[in-house]
């Protein structure tokens, strides 16, 4: 009857003996350490034992695409209102020069100095009960925004557009006019970042 041999036995690396280590500490100071205390410290080094982990492979979303030659500025005029709510036009335009400005593929700057114009309508705009309590009173509200994108060169050439694309939102209603009013307000700013954030990456990724 044959027995395997023995295989030389591998010494753990500097590296494993060193986590080993700090497990080990860690046991003692879980000991010593009020409870809060010592998860808060558990955290920071779990952050810091990934770190060098997460730098091998970590890239930003949405960063793989590349901008079009020649394309290295932008201007965002304040959209324009075709819709009976006043004012719609502001919270979209703001959404939209917050992710250029925050994206950096592209300067956002002034028509003048501008590469390319991002022109915006708000083209519909509705608001519409969805539920109601048992006396018949309205609870919560649907709205939708429907809105026109286009990129143009400085001659004018449309190098990329967006038509009737869409976002819904709900809100609570309220018996007080401008509770009511702040949160339809609120449900309009959220859309706009929504429509901002998915058009910013469709306007990078069709190129």
């Amino acid at each position: 009857m044959s027995f395997p041999r023995n295989q030389e036995s591998r010494k753990p690396s500097r590296d494993w003996i060193s986590r080993i280590k700090c497990g080990a500490n860690l046991i003692v100071i879980g000991f010593r350490t009020p409870h809060s205390a010592f998860r808060n410290y558990i955290k920071v080094l779990f952050i810091l034992w990934m770190m060098p982990l997460m730098a091998c492979g970590y890239q930003m979303v949405g960063k793989e695409t590349h901008v079009p030659p020649g394309l290295n500025s932008v201007a965002v005029p304040t959209f324009k209102n075709r819709t009976y709510e006043p004012g719609i036009e502001v919270p979209f335009t703001q959404a939209f020069l917050n992710e250029f400005i925050l994206d950096r593929r592209v300067n956002v700057v002034s028509r003048a100095q501008a590469d390319s114009l991002l022109e915006g309508i708000i083209m519909d705009f509705k608001v519409f009960s969805v539920s109601y309590d048992r006396s018949g009173r309205v609870v919560e509200y649907q709205t939708s925004v429907a809105l026109d994108l286009t990129l143009k060169d400085r001659t004018g050439k449309v190098l990329w557009e967006e038509k009737n694309f869409s976002e819904t939102q709900w809100f609570r209603a309220s018996a007080d006019i401008l509770t009511n009013e702040s949160n339809k307000a609120a449900a309009i700013q959220k859309i706009g970042r929504l429509v901002a954030e998915r058009l910013r990456n469709r306007f990078f990724q069709n190129f």
